[in-house]
Order: C-alpha cells, then sequence, then structure tokens
C-alpha cells in the first residue's frame, strides 16, 4: 500500500482580492485567502477522506503560516515542504464586471520556490503515491520549476505511478509556444489529462468546438483519460470509459478562483474509485460550491458530494 492517494508541488501563495465594484489602484481594503492550484486539489481531495502531500519551498513568516494553517487543517501533508528565508508569492485580484473582465497581477519574483531543482525534494516520499499531480502553472514559472516538472512526470512514470496534468495555460505566466514546448513531451506518460478547450486551441493548436477538442486530444496523444470545459458551454470526456457531454449548471458567481481546481479534485476523487465519469459528476458539483463561497480551497465533506441538490436547509 503507498502512503499516499495524491502527492503534488507547486508555489504557496497568497490572494489579495478587490472588493468588488472597485479597483486596485483605488481600492482601501483587500481580502486575504491563501491560495495555490495544486494546494487547492490536495486540499478538497483531503476532505474527502484521501491521504494527499502538497509540497514546496515556504517562506517563514505570518503571510506563510496562513497559507500552512489552511491547508493542513483540511488534512493535507506539508511536511515535505522546505522552510527558508525570503518573501511570499502574491497575486492581486480585480473580480471584474461586464463589461472589464476579472484582472489579475501577479507578484512572485525572486521568491525561492522559482529556484527549485529536481534534487530539492525527496521523491522517494513523493512518489510513494498513486497519483501525482502537477499543473502547467508551476511549469510556466521558470526554466527550472519547469525541468523539475519534467523530470516529476518521468520519474513518476519510471515507478509506475500515475501522473494527472491539468494544462492550466497562464497567458501572464509564459507563451502559448513555450507552453507546448513543455507540456507536450510530457503527454505520453499523463493519465489522465484536464484540459480547457481555450487552451487546447491556445497550446496545441486544436479546433473546434469542446468535444472536438476533447476528442482530438485523445486521438491525438493516446491519453487514457481527457477531461475538458469550454467555460459555461459545457464539460466533456474522452476515454477508455468513453464518451460523454455534461452540461453545465450556472451559480451565482462569490468568487470564481478554485472553481477549476475544484473540478480536478472531484473528478480525481472519482479516478481514484476507477470511475472518471462519476468523478466528473462529483468535480461540477465540488465546482459549484467553489463558485458560491469566498476563498480559492473549496470547503466540502464527503457525504456533501452524495446529498441531492435542495434550497432547504439540511437539518
Amino acid at each position: 500500500m503507498t502512503t499516499y492517494d495524491l502527492t503534488t508541488f507547486g508555489e504557496a501563495q497568497i490572494r489579495l482580492t478587490v472588493p468588488r465594484g472597485d479597483r486596485l489602484a483605488t481600492c482601501r481594503e483587500l481580502r486575504l485567502t491563501p491560495a495555490g492550484s495544486e494546494a487547492n486539489v490536495a486540499g478538497l481531495l483531503a476532505q474527502l477522506e484521501r491521504r494527499t502531500a502538497f509540497a514546496s519551498v515556504i517562506p517563514h513568516g505570518d503571510l506563510a503560516q496562513r497559507f500552512i494553517d489552511e491547508y493542513r487543517a483540511v488534512g493535507v501533508d506539508l511536511s515535505h515542504s522546505i522552510r527558508c528565508e525570503g518573501r511570499m508569492a502574491l497575486y492581486f485580484m480585480e473580480p471584474g464586471d461586464p463589461p472589464l473582465p476579472a484582472k489579475v497581477v501577479y507578484d512572485r519574483l525572486y521568491t525561492k520556490f522559482r529556484d527549485i531543482t529536481p534534487e530539492t525534494f525527496n521523491w522517494d516520499v513523493l512518489l510513494d503515491t498513486r497519483v501525482l499531480f502537477v499543473t502547467g502553472i508551476t511549469a510556466a514559472l521558470t526554466e527550472n520549476t519547469g525541468r523539475t516538472v519534467a523530470f516529476a512526470v518521468r520519474e513518476a512514470a519510471r515507478r509506475g505511478v500515475k501522473v494527472a496534468l491539468d494544462v492550466n495555460y497562464r497567458s501572464m505566466l509564459w507563451s502559448a509556444d513555450k507552453a507546448r514546448s513543455v507540456l507536450e513531451p510530457l503527454l505520453e506518460h499523463v493519465s489522465i489529462l484536464f484540459c480547457s478547450r481555450p487552451d487546447g486551441i491556445k497550446v496545441f493548436g486544436l479546433e473546434g468546438d469542446g468535444p472536438t477538442v476533447n476528442a482530438a486530444l485523445r486521438q491525438r496523444y493516446n491519453i487514457p483519460h481527457v477531461v475538458s470545459t469550454d467555460a459555461t458551454a459545457g464539460c466533456y470526456y474522452s476515454g477508455i470509459e468513453g464518451g460523454k457531454i455534461y452540461t453545465i449548471e450556472p451559480v451565482r458567481v462569490t468568487d470564481r478562483p478554485g472553481a477549476g481546481d475544484a473540478l480536478v479534485g472531484g473528478t480525481l476523487h472519482g479516478y481514484l474509485n476507477d470511475n472518471v465519469m462519476e468523478g466528473v459528476n462529483y468535480g461540477l458539483r465540488t465546482s459549484k460550491l467553489a463558485l458560491i463561497h469566498y476563498g480559492d480551497l473549496t470547503r466540502v465533506t464527503a457525504s456533501e458530494l452524495e446529498i441531492p441538490t435542495t434550497a432547504d436547509i439540511v437539518r
């Protein structure tokens, strides 16, 4: 038996969010929440009674402690993270309302995490797991982080560990061409891929609607499971379990960040049960929960995934 169901690594961050209806240049207050795509996935799965670990290089200080407390409280093992002197990665967000889109300003240069190499972490420990989860966000930060993601994926495959990859393309971090050059060689080792329709078009040069892009990713790279989203247009699965189109149920958005990570986490919950199609159903439910509360980490219990949707108070 492995020590973990899922392990992952990424940069620990703090998000500072402008109140809706205000701008970063004029606001007088900010909402502080811990953040990090990989940590969000590990945190959601930990709440669903999965054994998860998140590794990083985390500075000392109050902001870092706030991050640690957030994810440790839900059961994520952070003991393999390295503590250091330095600064905490930050990002600022304007939620945006039409006609203005949401806007993100990163403040994460010169953090120690950007200097990681494959030698930074203990892979004998981190790869004692059923699944390794990695993202394009971490691969995008520096040449060092990209090289470390590539090493981790190949080493996981060599050891027989399943690899889950979320492309999660961020145009403010790297170009689409660079993303493709780094991520495409890793796809032969990936067991479950998360790639939105826009990312499939921008990064991998595909064309078509959501189901077409989803199927093309599966066919081109021969990946066992591919899950794609297309905003509220739909969610799509193709793979060894067949193919399926899922309808998106819109909800009133309170806070958008973390919804994609919630979808990934819920889907991986199903993947760990050898049922990705059902996992997508879990993911769609957890992503709705993510949208209706503040914070990047979605708070959920295993029982909440099984109960029917209701407007009544659960007593």
